[in-house]
């Protein structure tokens, strides 16, 4: 059998999401129309085009720039039913990403979601534990109100003596005792990524680094949009029966393309976080702290707590959100409220911002009360809005925006199915998490290396352990980020559809907010690993790098301005980096996405 016929006897496609791939994807979708377009590809964007993959649809995916490189990088990086909510009273989304924290946890991806228990410190007896405990039973209730268990223990109460030994790092002369609940957390762009990639696995033509310019109509109708390859600077149509427009806090911008008015406003809410190092003060669990505007979430992240968040309006450049000094000073101060030793500025060795996309009817809410609840709307036929919502949730998102579009075509197509599908490196975790120790005699590697790695990358891992089989020096750490190793950056670049070194350094890692330098360090070298894989010549090494390094220049100076506008302005300093031409056209690698399996 040749190989030709061999490929068309395939069910799904590879498992890499490197340039050749993407090359065949946008081949394959410049050359014959697809059933749904999605347009997006953070966590619901990418999620919709798994969701209708597994229905056996045709699906094209674009995204402007890197995969979550908007919201859904710069989370709280929790999964998490929103204990907060219940005051709201707003029952029916608690229960409803509750059960999804239940099947991420136990189904769907094991190897990155993880259990996270939390204290909520009490200030006042009685009726402050009696209050706060009620909502926490409540949680739990609703926990087990799916189809299968929460995967997480039930809430606890503490004294405060009990308090002493699990958390001494808090100041116990403000506080009596807590209460303690689990939730679940996630590297968030990591998510996303494997998420783009198992699409890609089930059939969808996924593309980084392409972005719609516009729609292409008949009459009324939306048909398409014309694409820009950003890395190559190709112009080209892309035919679609549905498109789904996923694009978050960019909504707006996208439905004014087809020129007219949607049918609900999406507006941005800044969030800010903090990294500092675990050992600036000591808790065996992390912290759900009320603030006068919202709440603050002390959140366990490895060798770091990162806290967080601020809810403000946010008006200005939408891609890089930027952090100010009093965002950060806000932050300080009200943890501090509960710390013995008090954190300040030197101790803070990352800050990030992103965008919340919230569901508006009007100017008058602050964003703090607005809903995250998603809608799903047909503007105009042809094309799919889905807005709002939150990341635990993305499936029911993604699900109910193919439904929409599935509903508006010819033929039944079949329901969604993705509570069943896990995501790659999902399969067999738990197997390979008991053998860890000797997977790590087998490759000469310390365990704990192992286990950092099945975390991230689950049965993958695998293919990170043949690269440093081929090559011992992959299993280096990066300077300054000893957390990662070489491999990872190769890996992220022929497996992970990294195209630049922020794409490695930002977001297949998490170098630039959990390094004291921001990744400075490890930028040239990383950058060095991309060339070979990437086709990089010197000198686009050296624009890589220096554009990281003014990136990270540019953040740190954000940061120590007083208000939004001059933190906006100090960001957009730093320039962004588009090269034409080094990533392989349709002619390099060929017209079908075949040819490049």
């Amino acid at each position: 059998m040749n190989s030709s016929a061999k490929q068309r006897k395939r069910v799904s496609r590879s498992r890499k999401l490197g340039p050749k791939q993407r090359a065949a994807a946008i081949a394959s979708m410049r050359e014959r129309e697809v059933d749904v377009l999605v347009i997006g590809g953070g966590v619901v964007g990418a999620g919709a085009a798994l969701d209708a993959a597994t229905r056996g649809l045709r699906v094209g995916l674009i995204e402007a720039r890197d995969f979550a490189s908007g919201t859904s990088s710069r989370s709280s990086k929790l999964i998490h039913g929103g204990i907060r909510y219940l005051e709201q009273m707003n029952f029916s989304l608690v229960r409803e990403a509750l059960i999804e924290r239940g099947l991420l946890l136990q189904r769907l991806a094991p190897h990155l979601v993880k259990p996270v228990k939390f204290l909520y410190p009490l200030q006042t007896p009685i009726a402050e534990r009696f209050y706060i405990g009620a909502g926490m039973a409540m949680y739990d209730a609703f926990s087990y109100t799916g189809f299968m268990k929460p995967g997480v223990p039930r809430h606890r109460h503490y004294t405060k003596k009990q308090l002493v030994k699990q958390a001494p790092g808090l100041d116990t002369d403000k506080i009596i005792g807590g209460l303690a609940y689990y939730d679940a957390q996630v590297d968030d762009a990591r998510f996303v990524s494997t998420l783009a990639r198992t699409a890609s696995f089930y059939g969808a033509h996924v593309a980084s680094r392409v972005r719609a310019e516009g729609f292409l109509k008949v009459g009324e109708r939306v048909v398409g949009v014309q694409a820009h390859d950003l890395e190559t600077g190709e112009r080209f149509e892309i035919r679609a029966r549905q498109v789904v427009n996923a694009t978050g806090v960019w909504t707006g911008d996208t439905q004014a393309m087809v020129g007219t008015r949607g049918q609900f406003r999406v507006r941005a809410s800044k969030g800010v976080h903090l990294v500092v190092p675990r050992d600036r003060f000591h808790s065996s669990m992390g912290l759900l702290l009320r603030t006068e505007r919202s709440v603050l979430f002390v959140i366990p992240w490895g060798r770091h707590w990162i806290i967080g968040t601020t809810d403000t309006d946010w008006e200005l450049d939408k891609a890089h959100p930027a952090a100010t000094a009093a965002d950060i000073d806000y932050i300080l101060d009200n943890v501090n409220e509960v710390l013995m030793t008090k954190l300040t500025r030197e101790d803070v060795e990352g800050v990030y911002a992103g965008l919340r996309p919230l569901l508006s009817a009007g100017e008058g809410a602050s964003t703090a009360s607005l809903s995250r609840e998603h809608h799903v709307a047909h503007t105009v036929p042809g094309l799919v809005i889905i807005a709002g919502g939150k990341f635990t949730t993305y499936r029911v998102m993604a699900k109910d925006a193919i439904d929409e579009a599935a509903a508006a075509m010819d033929g039944k197509v079949p329901p969604s199915c993705t509570e069943e599908i896990p995501l790659l490196g999902a399969e067999g975790y738990r197997a390979a998490w008991n053998k860890r120790a000797k997977i790590a005699r087998a490759f000469g590697v310390h365990k704990h290396r192992i286990e950092h790695l099945l975390n991230r990358y689950g049965v993958l891992t695998d293919e990170l352990l043949e690269i440093i089989r081929d090559d011992p020096s992959m299993l280096e750490p990066l300077p300054g980020a000893d957390d990662y190793i070489r491999a990872e950056v190769l890996y992220a670049c022929l497996h992970e559809g990294a195209l630049h070194l922020d794409d490695v350094l930002a977001r297949r890692t998490r170098i630039s907010i959990e390094s004291w330098d921001r990744g400075v360090a490890a930028a040239p070298v990383a950058a060095e690993i991309m060339a070979a894989a990437l086709g990089w010549d010197a000198e686009q090494v050296e624009r890589e790098v220096n554009t990281y390094n003014r990136r990270v220049a540019a953040e740190i100076d954000s940061q120590q301005l007083p208000d939004d506008e001059s933190a906006d302005r100090a960001r957009l300093e730093a320039p962004e980096i588009i090269p034409m031409g080094s990533l392989p056209t349709q002619e390099t690698v060929g017209t079908r996405a075949s040819d490049a399996q």
